[in-house]
This record gives structure tokens, sequence and C-alpha cells, in this order.
């Protein structure tokens, strides 16, 4: 069953080796440092297996568990099986409430998005075609100068990037 719910999201996209993952890294202490809590989601197009052949959990799913749950003291874990790639929205509706959510990839599906792009990469920019990306974060000098209609961001200003994913967060809203 599903409950009403509102969650500010926001997407930190770009080419794979942009440095995704570690402008996250930076921004989620300095969140928190502000008193906000946190979350991630992270899309990946690979496949990965958080269990190991021959433990428990991985014979509960082998042997047709929908959901297997491993608790530690300190943490857990929920694997659940799909027939389908799950939704931003059933990820997001999976997770406890916060202040925010930075969601990394589902570039198509965050309205509200910053691409980090870096040149050494020597993959091309997606913000050019497509709206949702609404700033960059970069370490190319020359690229503030060409951008028209969003806002750049050196990629270590960690900072003004926080504060403007507070400003412009999307606020999603779960259906009833």
């Amino acid at each position: 069953m599903l409950i009403h719910r509102e969650q500010r999201i926001f997407g930190i996209i770009g080419r794979s080796g942009s440095g995704k993952t570690h402008l996250i890294s930076h921004l989620i202490p300095f969140f928190c440092k502000k008193g906000l809590r946190v979350s991630t989601i992270k899309h990946t197009h690979h496949g990965v297996d958080m269990d190991t052949p021959g433990k428990d959990t991985f014979q509960h799913r082998e042997n047709g568990a929908v959901e297997v749950m491993l608790a530690t003291p300190a943490r857990w874990f929920l694997q659940h099986q799909s027939t389908c790639p799950p939704t931003l929205g059933e990820l997001i509706q999976a997770m406890q409430p916060v202040n925010l959510i930075l969601v990394e990839g589902f570039h198509e599906h965050v309205p509200a998005c910053m691409e980090v792009w870096r040149p050494i990469t020597g993959k091309d920019p997606l913000y050019p075609h497509m709206p949702s990306i609404k700033a960059i974060a970069t370490d190319s000098p020359t690229l503030h100068d060409s951008v028209m209609g969003k806002e750049v961001f050196p990629i270590t200003d960690i900072e003004s990037i926080a504060h403007y994913i507070q400003e412009h967060a999307f606020l999603w809203t779960s259906a009833e």
C-alpha cells in the first residue's frame, strides 16, 4: 500500500568517469554538518549482486524469495527481486523520508539535475540536449562563458553547489 508522500530530490548526472560520486561524497558531509538528513539513490546499468553464493540470504533468494532482508547490529539490507526495473518513484517510496535525496543517474526521470562535466573524460556534455539539467559542475575554465541559461560552478565549490541544490531541489510527490 502506497502512502502519500512528498520528498525533495535532486539529480547529479554525467558521463562515466566525470566525478559524480566524488561530488556526492563531498556534498553529503556538507549537508550533514548543516543538520540535514540526506539519502542517496545510485542507478547503474550494470548487473550488481551484493550477495555471496553459498550464504543463507543467497540461498533464500535463489529458492524464490521475493525479498530477503539481512539485519546486523549496525545496519540492514533489503534485496528485492523484480521482473522489471524499478521506477524512481518506487525507490523513493521505499526509502525513509529525509530532507534531501541525491539521485545519481535516472537522468531521464529527475526534473532538476546538475551535470558533472570534465573535459578530461573526452566525452561530450549532456546539457545541450537535456532540459532537466539546470546547472553544471565543471573544472573547465572556459565553460563559464559559453553556457546560456544554466548555472555553472567550479566542481570544487561545494558550498555554492550545495546552496544551489537546496534552492532548486524538486519536490517529488507520490501518487495516492
